[in-house]
């Protein structure tokens, strides 16, 4: 069953250290008109990573927005976050289920393997994600992957599509046509040079993209 929570523009952090910094450019992306937040910080310290997410967590809620913690359940339950993404190498979905509750969010990096989105599906996953499908600043080593794939996995489940990886304003449409039920963005967005305008303009394209689908 798709969740109606992940849809839209789905905003990945990038590597911060500067909290005030990190927080003026989420609100602009809420702002902008963004579906769902993730906090996803490689080089941050526990202590920065709480003072981030904490911050964060206050801002999504105040816009009635989800904030998905990265790998992390123990903070995701400290900020009062909407839910975590997994990694294959991370907790299983199960388990994370069993900490988080029914209500929260879980989402699934599946990378290019429908098996991997099965399973997940399987352990009460709300979502999965599949990609890189483009080159990606954030992921430069991540493995190409087919467009072909989304139309392929929405044979096999029944929950939201999220596409992810080298994903801007000029190849949304064809992730959106091809199944994806949200996509998931940071480089593109993050390092445009009006982040509320650049957010404003990519939802705009999906919603344009989901109503020329369904009419």
């Amino acid at each position: 069953m798709l969740d109606g929570r992940v849809s839209g523009i789905y905003a990945i952090t990038p590597d911060l250290v500067d909290t005030a910094n990190l927080a003026i450019l989420i609100q602009q992306a809420l702002v902008g008109g963004v579906s769902l937040v993730q906090y996803r910080n490689k080089i941050a310290s526990n202590a920065l990573k709480l003072e981030q997410a904490t911050l964060l967590s206050y801002l999504c809620h105040k816009f009635n927005t989800p904030l998905i913690i990265n790998d992390d359940i123990d903070l995701a339950i400290k900020v009062g976050a909407d839910g975590v993404h997994l990694g294959v190498e991370d907790v299983a979905v199960s388990e994370a289920r069993n900490k988080l509750g029914p209500e929260k969010i879980i989402g699934a990096s599946c990378y290019n393997q429908v098996r991997y989105a099965i399973e997940a599906e399987s352990q009460g996953a709300n979502y999965v994600a599949f990609g890189a499908f483009f080159t990606s600043t954030t992921k430069p080593d991540a493995v190409i992957t087919s467009i072909d794939l989304l139309c392929q996995a929405k044979q096999y489940l029944q929950i939201p599509i999220v596409a992810i990886g080298g994903i801007n304003s000029g190849n949304i449409e064809e992730l959106v046509h091809k199944g994806a039920d949200a996509i998931a963005i940071s480089s593109s967005l993050f390092k445009s040079s009006n982040m509320k305008i650049e957010a404003r303009k990519i939802a705009c394209i999906f919603k344009k993209t989901k109503l020329s689908i369904n009419n």
